[in-house]
């Protein structure tokens, strides 16, 4: 790693923003660890791009997106939190339970005894400008955050996976009906989610079928226009209020290639029941290690984990050196 400009050491360092990286910013701080943290481009993460949230405990009239993160940031800035906007361009791990290297854009570097990785992951979308302009107001990447606003109406998810079969059904819970847009003539998922689907009254899924356009008004989403493969010309217009894009998400994890531990594609992997990665003194928490649950309490649980098993680490690490002193050195 090259160094441009030497800043300092730090004690406890955060990667990510999010609901997990602001609560283990909360833990680490009420532990006396002076986290540092780095918010990367988008502070707070995906959820400042959600309008309603609804299922995060202690908000009953529910709270958007944004200000649910600034909650959470102000909070960790009470018990001490240092949180900088900046985002990490390098990282040199050490194995040897030493002090990992770090680098901030592309010009500043410090050393540091324990990083949490917080970094999340991106849901990946269709790629048209619709969708973009819709997001928020209509257009959702995730069912069960979502799919309360739309009890009782017409929605369409697009996805072929176990992800989008699951989210279909349930979808199919709350609302009237669910249309499902396959690309190809066939599923990816596993036979026993097909199965689901199928059995499902209110699914109507359709094949070789892409989104076009994605229409709406002020208010938001009013339909999908869609483009039959088989025939190839434009197919069915769908009547629909929701639009819900199930294709699978990225880990943001590049930075990390080569050094950490990673499944097929590119989830951080830790240990059972905790945060550790396959470096000591380096923790991951939220969806950069959880293909499974995505929500922002799953995230602020492990957030807290992280931040604990960080703490417990740099105790142990401190009573070994201690034991290591010569004697005169132990008065």
């Amino acid at each position: 790693m090259t160094y441009n400009e030497y800043v300092g050491h730090i004690k406890c360092l955060i990667i990510g923003s999010g609901p997990a990286g602001y609560t283990a910013a909360i833990y680490a701080a009420r532990a006396e660890l002076n986290p540092v943290v780095y918010t990367g481009i988008v502070p707070g993460g995906q959820l400042t791009q959600t309008t309603e949230v609804d299922n995060f405990p202690g908000y009953p009239q529910g709270i958007t997106g944004p200000v649910l993160m600034e909650d959470l940031k102000m909070q960790a800035e009470r018990f001490g939190a240092d949180i900088r906007f900046g985002y990490v361009t390098k990282v040199l791990f050490s194995k040897e339970a030493g002090v990992h290297q770090v680098e901030i854009d592309g010009s500043k570097n410090f050393t540091a005894d324990t990083v949490v990785i917080a970094t999340g992951a991106t849901a990946k979308w269709l790629g048209i400008p619709s969708e973009e302009k819709f997001n928020g107001f209509g257009v959702s990447a995730c069912a069960v955050c979502d799919g309360f606003f739309f009890k009782g109406q017409d929605v369409a998810i697009v996805g072929a996976g176990d992800t989008a079969a699951e989210e279909a059904t349930y979808l199919a819970k709350l609302c009237r009906k669910v249309y499902m847009l396959v690309r190809r003539d066939e599923f990816r998922a596993s036979k026993a989610m097909v199965n689901r689907v199928l059995k499902t009254e209110n699914i109507e899924v359709l094949y070789n079928t892409e989104t076009l356009e994605i229409v709406g008004n002020e208010t938001g989403v009013t339909g999908i226009r869609t483009f039959d493969r088989e025939k190839q010309q434009e197919g069915k217009t769908l009547c629909v209020t929701g639009f819900f894009v199930a294709i699978g998400h990225q880990p943001n994890t590049a930075l990390f290639t080569g050094q950490l531990t990673m499944d097929e594609t590119g989830y951080l992997i830790t240990q059972a029941n905790s945060t550790k990665t396959n470096i000591a003194g380096v923790f991951a928490c939220g969806d950069v290690q959880d293909h499974q649950y995505r929500q922002a309490i799953t995230a602020a649980g492990t957030g807290c984990m992280a931040a604990l098993e960080a703490e417990r680490y740099l105790a142990a690490k401190e009573d070994q050196e201690t034991v290591q002193l010569p004697l005169q050195h132990q008065v």
